[in-house]
């Protein structure tokens, strides 16, 4: 009996220990995505192009390109994605792989024109060698401010 409690107790500590785990995990991707927000707002490329896997997809309203792309974008201030407002974020991890969500009002200067508008990102996350790379950034233009 006292061997069935020992176990017990030792299955919950390790039960506590995965979720703590997977919670530092979705920690660390908020985390990653809220630099790259700022990133963005700074033009800094730099920092962006170690985030940005060489391999990324890019989605916007006028069409999708490659990391190349996105950051040569980014750097002449084609877009300047100003100031991202982050309403809600969730994360789900599948394996190596980490697909964050945010409902933004996203404040961005696109060719010269200041915009505002609301938008549900995707953002795709894969863990190559110990580090998590963007693998893809999607923005889908919510109906109204708010997503309701």
């Amino acid at each position: 009996m006292k061997a069935k409690i020992i176990g017990l107790f030792v299955l919950l500590l390790c039960v506590q220990w995965l979720f703590a785990q997977n919670t530092d995990t979705e920690q660390k991707i908020i985390q990653l995505s809220k630099d790259k927000w700022l990133w963005m707002a700074d033009k800094n490329v730099d920092e962006l192009s170690k985030l940005f896997h060489p391999k990324a997809e890019f989605v916007h309203m006028g069409g999708h390109w490659g990391t190349e792309r996105e950051l040569s974008i980014i750097k002449s201030g084609g877009i300047w994605y100003k100031k991202a407002n982050i309403h809600e974020v969730s994360v789900n991890i599948i394996d190596n792989t980490a697909i964050l969500l945010n409902r933004i009002d996203l404040l961005a200067e696109v060719g010269g024109n200041e915009v505002t508008n609301p938008f549900e990102v995707t953002e795709v996350y894969i863990k190559q060698n110990g580090t998590w790379k963007l693998g893809s950034l999607s923005f889908t233009r919510l109906m109204t401010p708010g997503g309701h």
